[in-house]
Order: C-alpha cells, then sequence, then structure tokens
C-alpha cells in the first residue's frame, strides 16, 4: 500500500460505496486520488454542507452509506447544519475529515481545530485515526456504528502525515536532511512518531462487525394485535424511520395495501403516496386524531407535528413503534412502547392484520367523505385569479407530468408545503425533504445524491425563492457532473412562511422580503437552460419542453413567479 488514502479507498469499496462528495482539500487529496484509481467517483461541489447533503440523499436512496470527505478547519465547520439534519433525520452518513499532521497539532497548524470535540454532540461516533494499521478497522466500525440501531451520522478524522505516502512524510518530518541542526531528542521524538504511524501499515483488517437494529418480539406482536382488533377508529401515522430498509420498501408497501386501517404519512414515508391501494389521507389528519380511538405511531415522535401530542384524543389508545427509546416517549405516555425497527414492525404487522377482518368501514368513509371536500375546496383555490401564477394550479399541473421512479425534492418553505397536499410521489422513494430540523439548503445535495442513486429517474426539485439562494451556484456542479434536473423556484419575492404571520402580529416586513430575482438568468449563465413563467397559461408548455432538455442532459431551472395566496395562513411552527 503506497499510502493512507489508498487504505481509505480500498475500505470504503469493500462497502459498496460507489461515490464520495467533496470539496477539495490539501488535508485530503490522498484520499480523493485513491477513490479515483479505485472507481469510486469523486463528486466535487461548491460547498461542504452540499457535500454532506449529497451524501444524506445516497444513504436515503440506497443500500450503501453516503460519504463526504472535507478539508479541516473550515472545510468541516461549513458542513456543520448538514450534520446536524443528519442527526435529526436519523440519517446514516460518514463523514471523512483530513486534518493537520500529528506533530503539529495545538502547535498554530493551518486549520488546526478541535475538530472531535466540536463534533461530539453531532454524532454517533467520532474518531482520531494516528496509526496507519488502524485507518480500516475504524472506517470500517464507523460505518457499522452509523446504520445501526437508531442511525446517524459518524465522523472519523485522519491526519495529513497517515494519509500521504511514507517518503513524502519522512521528509516532512526532516528526517532526509542531514545538514539540518536538530537535536537528538527531537530526532528521536519525530522517529518515534513517523515509526508508529507506519509501524504494520499493511495489516489486514479485523472482519467487518454486522449492522444490528432492534426487532419486534411475538409479544408485541400480539399486544398489537390485540389493541388493533378492538378499535373502532385506529389510524396509523408512519414517519421517515419507517423507510430506513430501502430493500423492505416494496413489500412495507404491499402488505399495507392489505389491511383496513386509514394511514397518514409523513416526511420519506410520503413516497407510500405512490400506492393508491393503501387507505393513505392527506387532509384533516387533526380532526381525525381528535377522533381516533387508537393512534399508532410507527417511526414518528409525538413532536411538534403532532402539536406535542395535544393534538391526539386524550382518551386514545397509543402505540408507539420507534428505534429511539427517548422518541417513544417524547411527549406521550403510551399505552404500549415498542423498541423496534418500525420498517420490520410495520410489515410483521401487517402480514398478521391481512389475516384479520378488521371493520372499521364507517371510519374510513367518514374520512373519505373529508378528503373529498377538502380536495374540492382545494380544487376551488386553485381557480382563484391571483397575480402571476396561482401556485395551486401550478402544481396540479406539475403532478400530471410526474412519472414512475421520478423523485420529488422540497426545498423550501411555504411553497414546498403547499406542494406537500397535491404532488403525488409514484415510487415509495419518491420524496425527499430535510426531516424535523427543516433545514434550507439541502435542494443542490439532493438532486445530486437522488440522481446518482436513480440515474434513469427524472428529478424535480421544488424550491422556495429564499431555500434556492443556498443552492443556486452548484447548478455549476450540475453541469460539471452531467446531473441534469428540472427545478422549479415558487417565486413571491419573500419568506412567505415567516412574513405571512410576521406582518399580521406585528404589521411590519422586515427581513422576510426578496426581490423578484431573474434567477433564471443567472441558471443560464451557469450552463444550464432557464425558463421564466409569470402566467397560468405558459405553465404546461414551459414543462414540456423542460422534460425534453433534461431527456438529453441539460440542467432546467424554471423560475415560476406565483402569487399570494392564503391556502396555509397561520401555518407557522414552532
Amino acid at each position: 500500500m503506497k499510502h493512507g488514502g489508498e487504505i481509505v479507498a480500498r475500505t470504503l469499496k469493500q462497502h459498496n460505496i460507489k461515490y464520495i462528495f467533496t470539496l477539495c482539500g490539501g488535508h485530503i487529496s490522498p484520499i480523493l486520488v485513491s477513490c479515483v484509481q479505485n472507481n469510486i467517483r469523486v463528486i466535487d461541489v461548491r460547498h461542504e454542507a452540499t457535500a454532506v447533503f449529497a451524501a444524506d440523499a445516497i444513504s436515503r436512496l440506497s443500500p450503501a452509506i453516503g460519504v463526504a470527505a472535507v478539508t479541516a478547519g473550515p472545510g468541516l465547520t461549513n458542513s456543520l447544519t448538514a450534520v446536524k439534519n443528519l442527526q435529526m433525520a436519523q440519517v446514516p452518513v460518514l463523514l471523512i475529515c483530513g486534518a493537520t499532521a500529528t506533530i503539529l497539532k495545538n502547535r498554530g497548524s493551518l486549520q488546526d481545530i478541535d475538530q472531535v470535540g466540536l463534533m461530539r454532540s453531532l454524532t454517533k461516533y467520532q474518531v482520531v485515526i494516528n496509526k496507519g494499521k488502524h485507518i480500516a478497522d475504524e472506517i470500517n466500525k464507523a460505518i457499522i456504528i452509523a446504520q445501526s440501531s437508531i442511525p446517524g451520522p459518524v465522523f472519523v478524522e485522519l491526519p495529513l502525515d497517515l494519509l500521504y505516502p511514507k517518503d513524502m512524510v519522512h521528509d516532512l518530518y526532516g528526517l532526509n536532511k542531514k545538514d539540518q541542526k536538530m537535536s537528538w531528542f527531537v530526532k528521536r521524538y519525530l522517529q518515534r512518531n513517523f515509526n508508529k504511524i507506519f509501524n504494520d501499515f499493511d495489516k489486514e483488517p479485523l472482519p467487518i462487525p454486522k449492522i444490528n437494529f432492534p426487532r419486534i418480539s411475538s409479544k408485541n406482536l400480539y399486544d398489537c394485535i390485540e389493541l388493533i382488533r378492538i378499535a373502532k377508529k385506529p389510524l396509523l401515522l408512519i414517519g421517515s424511520q419507517t423507510m430506513l430498509n430501502q430493500s423492505n420498501i416494496d413489500e412495507i408497501s404491499k402488505q399495507l395495501a392489505l389491511i383496513n386501517i386509514p394511514v397518514y404519512v409523513s416526511g420519506m414515508a410520503r413516497g407510500l403516496l405512490s400506492n393508491k391501494d393503501i387507505n393513505i389521507f392527506r387532509h384533516k389528519r387533526t380532526l381525525a386524531l381528535k377522533e381516533a380511538d387508537l393512534v399508532i405511531l410507527i417511526g414518528i415522535p409525538c413532536d411538534f407535528r403532532l402539536g406535542y401530542g395535544k393534538q391526539i384524543n386524550k382518551n386514545a389508545k397509543i402505540i408507539a413503534i420507534n428505534r429511539d427509546k427517548k422518541d417513544l416517549y417524547l411527549n406521550i405516555k403510551p399505552t404500549l412502547a415498542i423498541q423496534s425497527d418500525p420498517g420490520n414492525s410495520i410489515y410483521q404487522l401487517s402480514k398478521k392484520l391481512s389475516e384479520k377482518n378488521l371493520d372499521v368501514s364507517i371510519w374510513i368513509e367518514n374520512l373519505k367523505d373529508r378528503e373529498i371536500d377538502r380536495e374540492n375546496e382545494i380544487e376551488e383555490q386553485s381557480k382563484i385569479n391571483t397575480n402571476y401564477v396561482n401556485p395551486i394550479q401550478l402544481f396540479k399541473t406539475v403532478n400530471k407530468h410526474i412519472e414512475n421512479n421520478d423523485i420529488i425534492i422540497a426545498d423550501g418553505g411555504d411553497f414546498v408545503a403547499t406542494a406537500s397536499y397535491i404532488l403525488r410521489p409514484r415510487f415509495q422513494l419518491g420524496w425527499l425533504d430535510p426531516g424535523p430540523f427543516g433545514t434550507l439548503g439541502v435542494g443542490a445535495g439532493f438532486i445530486l445524491g437522488s440522481k446518482l442513486a436513480y440515474p434513469d429517474s427524472t428529478i424535480w426539485a421544488i424550491y422556495g425563492d429564499g431555500a434556492f439562494g443556498y443552492s443556486m451556484v452548484e447548478f455549476d456542479t450540475f453541469v460539471k457532473h452531467k446531473i441534469p434536473v428540472i427545478a422549479i423556484i415558487g417565486n413571491d419575492g419573500a419568506w412567505t412562511q415567516i412574513a405571512r404571520d410576521q406582518i399580521e402580529i406585528f404589521n411590519d416586513p422586515v427581513a422576510t422580503e426578496l426581490g423578484y430575482t431573474n434567477y433564471h438568468e443567472v441558471i443560464d449563465k451557469l450552463g444550464g437552460t432557464g425558463f421564466e413563467i409569470s402566467e397560468n397559461d405558459n405553465v404546461n408548455d414551459v414543462i414540456l419542453e423542460a422534460k425534453e432538455k433534461v431527456k438529453s442532459g441539460n440542467s432546467v431551472l424554471i423560475n415560476v413567479k406565483i402569487g399570494k395566496t392564503d391556502f396555509r395562513k397561520g401555518s407557522i411552527s414552532v
């Protein structure tokens, strides 16, 4: 083995990792070069957060863990928000970071900071590797920890002198310079440190540990069935944690279609909307929760999205199933708390329930009537004349163009939330949003990871005009790496999610105003294709043209000037 960068690349390849996302830096150059030599594609971006978000999407959409590599100091600090988003969304990602040479730690070296201390509260596992023989073992360990139990990000720091070739490091230490004035003590210290790094450098790594996660017991399964069997108004809420094991999602979807229980979905579980045979409802969830006599929380905590538990009927029984023990009891006292993998649990549960004759048809019909009423309201609202394009009408048109295996990416506030009521994913992994942290700026990374994971899918990126500011320059990355996308901006010249309530409460729009910026012109200059729409009548034709552009490999941005509506009035989350 020539250097530590090769060990890193070889180890990643053993885990079937095909992509590594990065913004270059001298501390990590050997890793990137070695990845290319080992047929791992290096995707370089314009901001480190984008690299982490791209790795996030790979982990969500493929069996392999996503990997990002960043350089020391500001390279790492630029990634912190994206890493916190991983932790909150419970997504496994390996973050590799370069560092100053071991002999220069805490001596004022360039970009030398306490990186492990910084990452301790953000990651499941942190390690500084100081010996070459430990590189493979520690990376293997970190990857398994990231994917086991409650998934999350892990952090591996690799000092520069572990990564570069042995002869170069020997020279860096000054051990080749016979005429250099160096005391025997210093020379001995440097030689010992050098030997520590390179002794047993080619040692074979230990066997890779197995991924572990909790599974539902027969007793818990029986108890769930009994509670469901006697319920008159059961309600099933499914969250992102249910979608962790991509290989089982198709079977989960098929089994859910066989049970007679109404379902609401959130986060990545919106992809289950692709199966029309599941009794999934999108509207009036709060009212349904107030009436339900049994609420089953599958991979979703009772946080702000459920009014901290206040939305649930106080007399209802609650079944909570989650990998995280803390989330089982967050703001509630469940009748039955099961620390188990939600995907495995709902699969086992739905198999058993499909054998039962559950009679909740009246309850389901009531929910369907409300669903139809709300859909009719939305249809009427889509016909309201607004300045520029009615956003509801826009999404109804976009929805007609989404095809099987297409992926919808959500990056924004008010505009994206409107989309969630109207757009319907066409396959189980067809919806990506940041998760409970509500992070803006995920779009570019999610686009990269999604298109690489599913190269035959069309990627639809739904952007608020505020959120797009984080991703705009990454169109340069899309063009460079031939990543076609249809990005749609809802341009209303404001941070509307905040502005709507701020103006009503305080009568002051301060810091919420944006201009109707010509984003499409910027994208033209970055090598993509930009369109502008300001009239409802133009939407369908432009989308058709955009789809043709994408088929030929172009990245497209549609800058849609949208009108103001009261569709989501009073929807601010705190």
